[in-house]
């Protein structure tokens, strides 16, 4: 549906006649690009969304987390951001100021600053920001740069979109929820800094359209096949018993609806697996596209900082994406 409403809009501004914008709505990349000069480009995104857990506090962060990765999917560094909320006239003001105030410690936390903002009365609670970094014009990552023989590597597990279907159904354990929500908080920017240095020119967040949806995009913007081995994928505690459960998503049946006769799946794959490969994830990791020579490297640099460094699959020639089991 998305690209039915955006064909339009593609069609009357086409990207040959602003040469300056450098990544716009052509295609699936995370983030528009804006040249400002030979060694500067501005880098902008915008994301939303309601409460995905209780505390407001963290609600606001986890948010503003997950809106800037958007641009070190790209490669690139935040500078500030803006406020975009939604939020009912009956609620006390002390929780949008909570909400408020996790945003803006966690843009704080990357370097930026809140700037200004945009609210409006809505029946349900909504926020997130519009965000604006730079990025040098020739050390752009994008979802087509993927390579044949490039590795794979995912920096955050998955499953936060079943824990917290779980959660919500009160049958989820605290633990597993603490160990969702400190995922979902844990800022891509130092990831995105060690693909940087490790050359790496493919690159996504895995958020709403899960990993498999994610790599599609991969796949078609670089017109090359990515293997995930779903064997190798890291999930979150408790995510695959929670599947197993029936605590899935309505958001991952969209996914893999939209993604039929794009992604190939094994025979007998365990379908709570097939539901985490679905999963849409809040604030999710990195999908990183790395050539085979940088990827011990790079994902022991990730390890040793902290980070997630899982190898989950491969680049190939040809077009899709391929489940292995």
């Amino acid at each position: 549906m998305l690209a039915q409403v955006l064909r339009p809009l593609q069609e009357t501004f086409r990207a040959a006649d602003f040469p300056d914008l450098l990544i716009g709505i052509e295609g699936p990349d995370d983030a528009a690009v804006y040249r400002i000069s030979d060694d500067l480009a501005i880098v902008q995104t915008v994301d939303f969304f309601p409460p995905v857990v209780d505390d407001p506090y963290t609600f606001g962060a986890v948010a503003a987390a997950n809106a800037m990765s958007d641009i070190y999917a790209m490669g690139g560094e935040v500078l500030f951001a803006l406020q975009v909320c939604g939020f009912p006239e009956d609620q006390p003001p002390e929780v949008l100021a909570e909400i408020f105030r996790g945003g803006a410690e966690k843009v704080a936390e990357a370097g930026g600053v809140i700037a200004g903002g945009h609210t409006l009365i809505d029946a349900e609670p909504k926020y997130g920001l519009t965000v604006t970094g730079t990025v040098h014009p020739d050390a752009i990552m994008r979802k087509g740069g993927a390579r044949p023989g490039d590795v794979l590597l995912l920096t955050k597990p998955l499953g936060t979109g079943i824990v917290l279907t779980a959660a919500r159904a009160d049958a989820c354990a605290p633990e597993h929820l603490d160990a969702a929500v400190a995922s979902m908080l844990r800022l891509n920017r130092h990831p995105s800094h060690l693909a940087r240095e490790a050359g790496v020119c493919g690159c996504t967040d895995v958020t709403g359209f899960s990993l498999l949806g994610h790599a599609e995009e991969m796949a078609r913007a670089g017109g090359v096949r990515l293997v995930i081995e779903a064997a190798r994928v890291p999930e979150l505690p408790g995510a695959l018993e929670y599947a197993r459960e029936g605590h899935v998503t309505g958001g991952a049946n969209r996914n893999r609806q939209g993604l039929e006769g794009k992604v190939t799946l094994p025979k007998g794959l365990p379908d709570m697996l097939e539901h985490l490969l679905f999963d849409p994830q809040t604030s999710g990791g990195l999908l990183i596209a790395v050539a085979q020579d940088g990827a011990d490297a790079l994902a022991h640099a990730l390890e040793r900082d902290g980070h997630l460094g899982a190898s989950v699959g491969r680049v190939e020639d040809g077009a899709g994406v391929v489940v292995e089991g």
